[in-house]
Formats: structure tokens, sequence, C-alpha cells
């Protein structure tokens, strides 16, 4: 379940902050991303293979030297703009987001064009269109266009069909399929890793797609009431249990024009992922993974016959088994490759030919690799990022591959974010922690600092606002065995003699994290407001939450919310040793997973919670989809018991305190079905729920309707709890 909310950048004319210093709810909501955010650096990178890196500054692109104090001006806004306007484009607006091509060449998707653009002769040397109602991700992020240099076409999905744009604007229609079938999207509702659906060959000879037949899924009605006459808008929505889709992978030779599809096999309700080629063109590799997600085969097929050729290896785990990263073939072995697994219970690097057999495991211990970076220049060493310091802090290594020799790159506490140069020698480093906003810094790759850039302004004290510094403490499990990490943010002018209400803000799910040892330890703008307002907030990353291995993640495997319920209950345990909480004035709040906490809390421990704000919750799994659901649960015919005890709906009579439910009209990530039905449940056994409905957004409330979802929140906690 992704459900981390973006907010949206939202210009309004009101005055920040009032005369006293204090953050204004809405006027802080409103321009949290502007004015309280730490701050970053926009295009902020190495340029090319080169040992310098740019950054875009106001109207210009700077050009940064990375061993000295050199800079210039390396391109304008205008030299860029120009170009853009006289190839009969809409002007640009701000520099766009851009990524180096080589050492000369940026390249960007503008106005519906693929563009590719010179910064020394100042000139545009590829310019694709493609049409502007291309297939995205979401509504407000850019097309699926995906361009292949080798052969300088590009990819795109429209209509649910597959099309190529040939260099010189001439566009194929690749597949002509009807409604209910997606060709070229994100398949498996972007589970598995999966952020893509086109794939094109090392070489150009071919692209692979993804081809999703829906036909047999039940439509779900969503409804648009934007027109006068509302519309009906039906969704694929697979539920837990029923009929889920068909995927295949097409292949498309671009020589011939024909396409075939991979042999993939039956069960056809299987999930096809970490799709990669190999360097020669000639064959497709996919992580094929049952429907009970609990065995993965790492299979391997004849790109040009589509035949089955061999099963490299197998996983198979009782819990499950979640491949979301595709081999990553040496640079300078291309038969052999890395394999990223939790198979020993953290994720690791494991080094495979390309027959499937095993020549060892690469990185082993109780952390988790977290991201892969990339190769130096002669391919004998890697770059990863991990949480080997600590599970809350994120760190750069390299490990060269002939010595096994391992090399912390940062070493200042906190979470890293870095870029490696071509060469290999140097990382630029973007970094924070809990009193460091943002910082940027080089570093060579032998963890020695090469050049100190900039150390960001903290922005509260730049706006002049008196805030309370949360503060990370550790506590155990309900089990009393593991260490979990918590963020507490005391009341502003705290006075230890008074009692206070407090808070619990909530999410506990998979794959998220939210105490980490990152600016303000994590908190968002309206905890520190809340805590302003005279709250303790308090939040747990109980087990069921990310980078801690997987015995730590999936404890809650076909139980959800009984482990993750008994870590929160020992928060309130240690709320309790305090001394200044009002342990009478307990609130929760939550959204999408954190909803369904927030609403088991308030059922389940009634005497302790006393007011709950639930947003987008589940109240009951068998309405979730396939793929996240059945992962944690099985189906409701495989486990009948964790089902009940996880449906909220027939728990109504329980519930004894304060409950507002939040929902988005057109939710199409946890349908609004699950709420109603708690309400109907509700009604019939006599409980009062407080409720309220955002028409026109879906899981998340985004732009300038998030101020009047905060301010709602706030409101109901000051009128219960305060």
């Amino acid at each position: 379940m992704k459900t981390v909310s973006f907010i949206l950048l939202i210009l309004l004319s009101l005055s920040l902050f009032a005369q006293d210093s204090k953050m204004v709810l809405e006027s802080a909501m409103a321009k949290q991303w502007q004015y309280l955010f730490p701050g970053y650096k926009f295009n902020f990178g190495w340029r090319g293979n080169t040992d310098n890196f740019t950054e875009a500054k106001g109207y210009d692109l700077m050009e940064f030297s990375a061993s000295s104090s050199k800079e210039k001006v390396l391109l304008t806004f205008d030299d860029l703009n120009k170009p853009v306007v006289a190839a009969g484009l809409d002007p640009l607006s701000y520099f766009p987001e851009f990524t180096w091509r080589n050492d000369n060449e940026i390249e960007f998707i503008h106005d519906s064009h693929f563009i590719s653009f010179d910064v020394s002769t100042k000139k545009i040397t590829l310019d694709i269109p493609f049409d502007k109602n291309a297939s995205k991700v979401y509504d407000d992020t850019e097309p699926l266009a995906d361009f292949c240099y080798a052969n300088k076409m590009l990819a795109y999905s429209l209509d649910n069909n597959l099309y190529i744009t040939f260099n010189g604007g001439k566009v194929k229609q690749i597949t002509k399929d009807e409604k209910g079938i997606l060709n070229g999207q994100i398949v498996h509702r972007n589970e598995f890793g999966i952020n893509k659906g086109t794939f094109w060959s090392p070489n150009g000879k071919y692209l692979a797609f993804y081809r999703m037949d829906e036909t047999m899924v039940t439509e779900y009605p969503l409804v648009d009431m934007t027109a006068r006459i509302s519309q009906l808008k039906n969704i694929r929505y697979p539920m837990a249990g029923m009929k889920s889709h068909e995927v295949t992978l097409g292949v498309y030779d671009v020589a011939s024009g024909k396409t075939i599809f991979l042999e993939t096999g039956e069960p056809k309700e299987q999930y096809l992922t970490n799709i990669a080629w190999s360097p020669d063109d000639k064959y497709i590799y996919i992580a094929v993974l049952n429907r009970g997600q609990n065995h993965m085969k790492l299979n391997k097929y004849d790109a040009v016959t589509g035949k089955f050729v061999k099963t490299l290896f197998e996983e198979k785990n009782d819990r499950y088994v979640e491949p979301e990263n595709p081999m990553i073939f040496l640079k300078n072995k291309p038969d052999e490759f890395l394999w990223l697994s939790e198979r020993d219970g953290y994720k690791h690097f494991y080094h495979y030919d390309s027959e499937g057999n095993l020549k060892g495991q690469l990185t082993k211990g109780e952390w988790m690799v977290t991201e892969f970076l990339g190769f130096d220049k002669t391919g004998n060493s890697i770059f990863f990022m991990s949480t080997e310091k600590s599970p809350i802090e994120n760190h750069a290594y390299k490990l060269d591959l002939l010595t096994k020799t391992r090399t912390q790159i940062t070493k200042t506490d906190g979470n890293h974010t870095v870029k490696v140069n071509y060469n290999g020698t140097m990382v630029l480093d973007n970094y924070s922690n809990y009193t460091t906003p943002n910082a940027f810094q080089v570093m060579g790759t032998d963890g020695k600092v090469k050049k100190e850039i900039a150390k960001l302004e903290d922005p509260f004290k730049k706006e002049g606002l008196k805030i309370s510094q949360p503060e990370v403490v550790e506590l155990l499990s309900g089990d009393g065995k593991t260490k979990l990490y918590a963020r507490i943010i005391k009341p502003l002018d705290f006075d230890p003699a008074k009692k206070y209400p407090a808070i619990v803000y909530v999410y506990g799910g998979p794959h998220a994290q939210l105490v980490s040892n990152t600016w303000m330890a994590g908190a968002g703008v309206w905890d520190l407001f809340m805590a302003q307002e005279g709250y303790v907030m308090l939040t747990i990353d109980n087990r069921g939450s990310s980078n801690r291995g997987f015995e730590f993640e999936s404890i809650i495997h076909r139980r959800l919310g009984v482990a993750e319920m008994a870590d929160q209950m020992k928060g309130i345990e240690y709320l309790q040793s305090l001394g200044f909480v009002d342990m009478e004035r307990i609130g929760v709040h939550g959204w999408s997973y954190g909803g369904f906490l927030t609403t088991n809390l308030m059922l389940n421990f009634d005497k302790t919670f006393k007011v709950g704000v639930a947003g987008g919750p589940v109240c009951d799994w068998k309405y979730y989809e396939i793929m996240y659901g059945e992962r944690y649960m099985d189906t409701p015919e495989e486990n009948p018991e964790g089902y009940t005890n996880a449906c909220l709906t027939k728990q109504t009579k329980k519930l004894k305190g304060k409950l507002l439910m939040i929902h988005g009209y057109i939710d199409n990530v946890v349908v609004m079905q699950h709420s109603l039905d708690f309400l109907k449940e509700a009604i019939s056994n006599s409980v009062q729920v407080d409720y309220f409905v955002y028409p026109t957004h879906e899981h998340n409330v985004r732009g300038k309707d998030r101020i009047h979802l905060m301010r709602k929140v706030t409101n109901y906690f000051n009128d219960y709890l305060k």
C-alpha cells in the first residue's frame, strides 16, 4: 500500500505566521514546502562523466568543480527556452528537471516532447513528440514515455495500447486491443517494485512490454460527481480471494515489426516482475511469483521465440516472498549478475552466473541493503546504501567485488542520499539528521570529505518560529524482545508539573518508516503544530513496518493488527511512565493502514483512547485488493479466522469514544465501501460515528483541500480531547 501523501505546492496570498512567532495552521500547511521545508538543490548532480557537478539556481544552471572553488554559469534559462520556443513548443516556466545523457547533453520531457539539449552548442539535438494523453502513473506526474538511445525511439501507452514514435516523428501503433486490456503500463497495482510497463533491450533491437488482461476482473463503480449528471467511472479492482487479472510479456521486434509473447505458462493468475534483459539482447529474465506469493522462480526466456529456457533458482517462504529488484549484470562480466534477496532474513546481495549457479553471498548481517547505486569505472566495485550503521539511518558503502572489502563512505550520523561519479572516486552527498535540516558535500569513496558545499538554514529559525524539538526514544515491543524506535514531541513551553493530552500518530504498516535520524526525526509540520497547541505527540514504528528485516515486518502475516497494536500499547505504557501525560485524554490519528490501526485501537482499547480520526481506513480486508491483501493475509478462504479478527466492521459495538472517519469519495486504493459498511453496522447497532467525505478526492486529500482536512482533524481533537 503506497500511501505516502505528497502535498502539492500551494501558492496562497496568506501571511505565513502571526506576530507571536507561532504557527498558524492554515498558513503553515499551505506553505510548508516553501518556507518550512529545509530546502533542496534542484538538478543537483554530476555533469555526465566529468568530475564537475551542476545545480539550477534561479534562472541559471551553474557548474561547480568538485575539487576547487571554481564555478560558472553553464546555461541560462533564456539559452534553453529560446530553442524550445523556436521549435514550436510552449515556453518553459522554469528549469525542467533533467538528467545528463553525456558530458554535454541533458534530456527532459516538456509539452509532450522528449528533448535532448546540448549545453555547449545551446541547441536541441533530439525532439521526439508523443501524444499528450499518454498514460501516467498519477494524474499530476509526467507520462510514462520510455526513450531508447540505441535506436532513437520512444515508447508510450495511449488508450491502453502501445505506441512507438520514431526519430523524425513517425508514430506506429504496436498493439490494438479493446477495452479491458492494457499494454505498456504498470501492472499488479504498482506492487513488487514495478514502476514502468516497457523495457527496451540494451541494443534497441526489441521492446518488451506488459500486457494485462483485466476483462475477467469485476468492475468496481466509482462516481464522478463534477458533471451536472454524475457519471459512472468504473475501475478494475480485484478483491482478495476473487478473480485476478492475467499478465503476459510481449516482445516487439523493431526490424520485423512482429510481436511474440513469452511462454510464461500456467496458472495465468501469477505475478511477473523484475524484468531484465541479458546484455546481448538474447534473453529476458522474469521473477515469476505464484498468486499465493510464497514461491518465486527466476526464469529465463528466449527473446526471439518466447520459449522458456530454464529456471535459474527458486525462493520459497511460508509467509511470503516479495521480489522487488531486477538482476544486475556485472559491468565487466556479462555472464554474471547480482541478486537482492531477503532469504536470510535481511536484504543482501547474492552473486550468480547466468546459469543460476550461486557464486557467493556478498553482504551479510542484521541490516538491510536499501538501494543499489552502480559500479565504478572498472566494474570491480559496487556502491550501495544500507542500514548497517543504524536501522534509522541510511549510509553509502563501496564493496570491492574482488577482495570483498566493504568501505563505509558516509560517516556523519543521519540519512544520506548520494550520487556516484562515473569513475567511482567521489560522491555527491546530501544528508540530514536531527539537528541538520539539509547538508551537501563532496566525498571521496574512501570516506573523506573533499568539499563542503552547503548546510541549509533551519527554516523555523529563519521564520522566527519557536518549536518543540522532537526526541527519539527506544522501547521494547509487545513481546518484550524487540527494540522499537519512537518519536515524542513535548508541548511548546513544556512544564513537567502540568498534565497534557497526547495524540498517537500512527501508520504501522509495511513499506513505511516514520521515525528516522532525519530533520525533526521525520515529524511533519502538523505534528509540530499540535505540540505548539499543547499536545504530546507520539509516533512508533511498530513491528510490521520497514527497514528492520523480514521477521520484524512479516510478523503481521495472517494476523493484521495484532502485533501492531501490542507495540502501540507499549507506547501508551511509556506515556504513562512520563508523569506529565493526562491518561484520560489520549487520542490517535492515522491514514490508510494508519486508519485501520486508528479504528482498531479505538475499538479494542476503548479505555485508553478517547478520540480518534481515521482517514481512508481499511475496515474489512476482504474488500482490499489482491496483491497487497493476499501477501499479508492470504485469501479469505485460506485464512477465515484472520479475516474475521481483523474485520473492524463487525466490532462497531465496542466503540465508546469519539471517532471521526474521513474518506475520499473516489478512493481507488481503499474504496469507500470500507467506511460505508462500517457506518452501516454502526447504525444497526445504534453506535454514533462522525463521518466526513471529500467529494473529488481519491485516497489522499491533495492540493489546497489538504488545508481544510488538517483543520478538520485539528478541530476534532480540540473539541473532544483538549
